[in-house]
């Protein structure tokens, strides 16, 4: 009442004044309206953003499972487990991309063909990437050498031996036990347990020879890793394999695991200090050169393996690794067979502490002969612990 007697309303929600009560239901009703198109706005608003959200969860996870399958595919592809394949088609797609390339006559195909086909049949190297007789010539440099060094140590003889036409990029591994297993032929404290190879194995036979060393029971975790196979495949091995293959042919053996570095920038100076007491134990005379009867040490590392065949003390008390690779070529390691007074050769087999700068190394170190009681007990422990931690 605002004093002539007419009646006003007021809107509950938003104060506004009205003279008709019709005009006021008008007006409510409209604020209703527009009330419910919010509230339904804001409910189409939340629909539509959980199903955008759902819509990139889907696309994120889409491409997540598609990374995982290429990265999966491409570590097959890497460690030789696509089923792509052998060392015996590689070593043929790698001569007919040479032909085709006109580096190889077709006769020349056919012959390395024929050769390569039958040493597979025999299960045997064909020898056409060993060096013999590095060992001897090192030893005679070294007695002549005058400069730095102090000591030297040497294994056995040993053959290097380097990959192929059918093991490029993938066959280190068998190159290094290769490398291994000639030192170990040359020495008759190994005889008996090497009566059945008298001759060094081609890589599909060290292939069949890990697997039969996975059948008698050596780690079965490892074998796992490869579905049980290797035989016709490209896959990489490491120190788990050769020590099983080396158990398994009643070789006393050994894994060292060092894995992390012990020195300044990443380095591994514990390793060096283990090698050297593995050659100069029993070997610590005044000589300066000294040729043990100690077999090589395979080197691991990831991706990559190498033969530990010496160790230099220089005269200011650093030690230097001297090692066999198997991705060095024949060609270059002949030079050392001519090995000339200032050594510059030894570069290809030289490493110092500062050289060895990967995370993690394993070494594999030969020590005897076992018993058969002594092979089954380690058959047994492979199946639990396989490695020796050095903290």
């Amino acid at each position: 009442d605002i004093g002539n007697d007419e009646q006003l309303y007021e809107c509950p929600m938003c104060s506004l004044t009205c003279t008709n009560i019709q005009i006021l239901q008008e007006h409510v009703d409209l604020h209703l309206e527009e009330h419910s198109f919010s509230e339904g706005g804001n409910i189409r608003d939340l629909e539509l953003a959980q199903w955008l959200q759902t819509e990139e969860d889907n696309r994120q996870r889409s491409e997540e499972e598609k990374r995982e399958r290429e990265e999966f595919k491409k570590l097959q592809r890497q460690y030789g487990l696509d089923n792509s394949g052998g060392y015996k088609q590689q070593f043929l797609k790698s001569m007919e991309k040479e032909v085709d390339r006109g580096k190889m006559q077709p006769f020349e195909y056919h012959k390395r063909k024929a050769d390569m086909m039958e040493c597979l049949a025999f299960g045997i190297d064909d020898g056409k990437t060993k060096t013999s007789g590095v060992i001897e010539a090192l030893c005679k440099y070294y007695e002549n050498e005058n400069k730095d060094v102090r000591h030297v140590w040497l294994s056995t003889g040993v053959d290097h031996f380097h990959s192929s036409l059918g093991d490029r990029g993938w066959g280190c591994g068998y190159r290094n036990f290769q490398m291994l297993l000639s030192s170990l032929l040359q020495n008759s404290s190994y005889n008996d347990c090497l009566r059945d190879t008298m001759l060094i194995p081609s890589i599909p036979k060290i292939q069949s020879m890990i697997e039969d060393a996975w059948r008698e029971g050596f780690d079965p975790h490892g074998a796992s890793h490869f579905n049980n196979r290797l035989h016709g495949s490209k896959a990489w091995i490491g120190a788990c394999e050769i020590y099983s293959l080396l158990t398994s042919l009643r070789i006393k053996c050994q894994i060292i695991d060092f894995h992390k570095p012990t020195g300044p920038m990443g380095t591994h100076p514990r390793l060096f200090e283990w090698v050297l007491r593995y050659y100069s134990t029993d070997n610590e005379g005044g000589a300066k050169v000294v040729c043990t009867s100690k077999p090589p040490i395979y080197l691991q590392h990831q991706g990559h393996s190498r033969t530990i065949v010496g160790i230099e003390e220089k005269k200011n008390k650093t030690l230097c690794l001297l090692l066999f690779d198997p991705g060095c070529p024949s060609q270059e390691m002949q030079k050392l067979l001519k090995q000339n007074s200032d050594g510059t050769g030894l570069r290809l087999l030289r490493k110092f502490v500062g050289s060895l700068k990967e995370k993690q190394y394993q070494i594999v170190a030969v020590d005897g002969v076992l018993s058969l009681e002594e092979k089954a007990a380690r058959c047994h422990a492979s199946r639990i612990l396989t490695s020796e931690k050095i903290p």
